[in-house]
């Protein structure tokens, strides 16, 4: 009885009858739609987010408002913040699907920026070599540029490996 079944259940999935009842099913993507290359990391969205307040993550993964509000607000006075760390795979696929890939990484230069970008090295690995040292030079344009960085990094990255700039 229970080898007919085995081969009724097999038969009715159309799998052949070699495999295993507990091996693991492979989910198939159903709509044909290619997978999107990842160019963010939630790991360093998170590690972003520790700094949250500051928009940090927000900044990160493409949300320059947002980012801009929290900074001012301290996270949404903590709650905006608390909020985020359920929200942050949901901002890394968006930011997923909207940059393009290439030869320079997204988090390399974030973190670069955020943690050195009154020294333009977020610059010089985008090979903007004039800019990276007048930011050297003049403390991020007087912190201006670091915070149009901060707008614009995920823009001039995705252009830049897109071929556009």
């Amino acid at each position: 009885m229970a080898l007919h079944s085995k081969a009724v259940t097999n038969l009715q999935s159309h799998e052949p009858c070699s495999r295993s009842m507990n091996a693991p099913v492979r989910k198939t993507n159903t709509m044909n739609t290619p997978p999107v290359p990842s160019t963010h990391s939630k790991t360093i969205g998170y590690l972003l987010w520790i700094v949250g307040f500051t928009g940090a993550h927000r900044f990160y993964f493409g949300k320059p408002i947002t980012g801009t509000l929290w900074l001012f607000t301290l996270g949404l006075f903590g709650i905006g913040w608390l909020v985020d760390l359920f929200l942050i795979p949901s901002m890394d696929r968006a930011a997923d699907r909207r940059f393009a890939t290439g030869h320079l990484d997204y988090s390399v230069a974030w973190l670069l920026l955020t943690f050195a970008g009154v020294l333009g090295i977020h610059r010089f690995y985008q090979g903007k070599i004039l800019t990276g040292l007048l930011y050297l030079f003049t403390g991020g344009l007087l912190v201006v540029g670091v915070i149009y960085d901060f707008w614009t990094l995920n823009t001039q990255i995705s252009e830049q490996n897109s071929g556009k700039a």
